[in-house]
């Protein structure tokens, strides 16, 4: 099949039918918008396994998302959706970026979780966004919603983690509408868009961009436990 998407860990391909599509899961990890990569054999289809996992938890709660099947262990089945050009991230934990663009320091406890838009765009390094940007990029009317949803599914993933002994520190999010203009949830739930803490030590991609330790083992880790 001929890709719709090539992007930097998942492929998306078109299906019989127009309104799903199936996203493929890469063996490929990369960090600083795709300046560093590698190719890690089964990365892949342990993150569309862990995806799954949390997009049926949080469907039981009631969070409409994308996911409709796993047909193959690295490729799920999923509504197409027009992705709206921000990316949603939630702080439990002063980490990242936000460690390294103001006077927070590492490890600081964000009591009433924070939640962050930016710009999807790695051309432009996804720079953080304000409300009235949002509004001039005209999507002011989901400004609310998208707040609302990133702390509904911040709770009930902190729960899921915590009762496997993960602190999640924080994570990305991305919406899109389906072809009915139902807002559904996304993209891919993994650790490649979080941050999980363990005793002090990363159990997440950070394994990677810090040179750290190998997120093939971690991610199993965290399969197992979910499993």
């Amino acid at each position: 099949m001929t890709e719709i998407i090539q992007g930097k860990v998942k492929t998306v391909f078109p299906t019989a039918n127009p309104e799903e599509v199936l996203i493929q899961y890469e063996d490929r990890v990369t960090a600083g918008n795709g300046k560093k990569e590698l190719w890690i054999e089964d990365k892949g289809a342990i993150c569309c396994e862990i995806s799954r996992i949390l997009f049926n938890k949080l469907e039981d709660e009631g969070i409409r998302t994308h996911y409709i099947t796993m047909p193959t262990h690295k490729a799920m089945c999923c509504r197409k959706v027009e992705i709206i050009p921000i990316e949603v991230v939630v702080r439990n934990i002063a980490a990242g970026s936000i460690v390294r663009e103001t006077t927070l320091e590492e490890g600081k406890v964000i009591n009433w979780p924070l939640v962050e838009f930016y710009l999807k765009d790695d051309e432009k390094d996804d720079p953080l966004l304000t409300e009235d940007r949002i509004c001039l990029m005209g999507y002011g009317g989901e400004i609310d919603e998208l707040i609302y949803q990133a702390r509904e599914i911040n709770a009930i993933l902190k729960d899921i983690f915590y009762k496997i002994g993960l602190t999640l520190v924080d994570f990305k999010l991305e919406f899109g509408y389906d072809c009915n203009d139902n807002l559904l949830l996304a993209d891919e739930l993994s650790p490649d868009g979080m941050r999980l803490w363990k005793d002090g030590q990363s159990f997440d991609k950070d394994l990677f961009r810090k040179d750290k330790g190998n997120i093939v083992d971690a991610y199993k880790y965290i399969l197992d436990k979910l499993t």
